[in-house]
């Protein structure tokens, strides 16, 4: 069971357990307004109508301040509450507060996850190492039919997504990949030398000097 009091957007104080007896969807996201998390955000939202036809509650959760919060659900007309765990408490406490690997720099930030609280206020579901897109589709599937729809929503989100990236780009890899396994390397032509001017003068190499022959007085004395 999960319970904790925490700021909304609003800056007012929410309580976990004062949503019994409805479905909770609580879903925690590093940050607001970056790529993934708004991606996600925005599939909640896009399903939101559905979600509310289920009495479900949707809350996004992450440790940006009240502030942030109110910017990120501005800009892209989020319907539902997001929730401030701005000294990662909550996070801390549920083990999704972990180190990072980003471009070679390690850091500490929140493991994509979303909880899936029932009526009762005990969890029924969590899924771990989210891939934001098409995310909120799986968690509809659980809704309506467990973790073996939602495991077929997933399947089948991927498969369209996967068909409407145009035939040249889901090519272009392995093309590119025998293309370069094809070519040969290419063989190294020998420089040429410039060809020596003549000039008409006589070569620059001295010829070795002979010795001078003995005078007649030096070979008299010899004798």
């Amino acid at each position: 069971m999960i319970d904790f009091t925490l700021p909304t957007d609003t800056n007012e104080l929410l309580s976990l357990s004062s949503l019994r007896g409805k479905s909770v969807i609580l879903y925690f996201y590093p940050k607001d307004d970056t790529t993934g998390c708004t991606m996600e955000s925005c599939d909640f939202r896009d399903l939101f109508p559905r979600f509310v036809n289920t009495d479900a509650v949707v809350l996004g959760i992450s440790p940006d301040g009240v502030k942030s919060h109110q910017k990120f659900k501005k800009k892209y007309k989020l319907p539902f509450t997001l929730l401030v765990d701005e000294n990662h408490a909550v996070a801390e406490r549920l083990g999704i507060w972990v180190e990072k690997l980003f471009y070679g720099r390690k850091y500490m930030g929140v493991r994509r996850t979303t909880y899936i609280i029932g009526p009762d206020g005990n969890v029924r579901h969590v899924f771990e190492k989210v891939d934001p897109d098409g995310h909120a589709h799986e968690v509809m599937a659980y809704l309506a039919g467990g973790v073996e729809a939602a495991r077929i929503a997933r399947e089948e989100y991927d498969a369209r997504v996967l068909a409407q990236v145009p035939v040249a780009s889901k090519t272009l890899a392995g093309a590119a990949a025998k293309k370069t396994a094809k070519k040969k390397p290419a063989k190294r032509t020998p420089a040429k030398r410039k060809p020596v001017k003549k000039t008409g003068k006589p070569s620059a190499r001295k010829a070795p000097a002979r010795k001078a022959a003995p005078t007649r007085r030096a070979a008299s004395k010899k004798k």
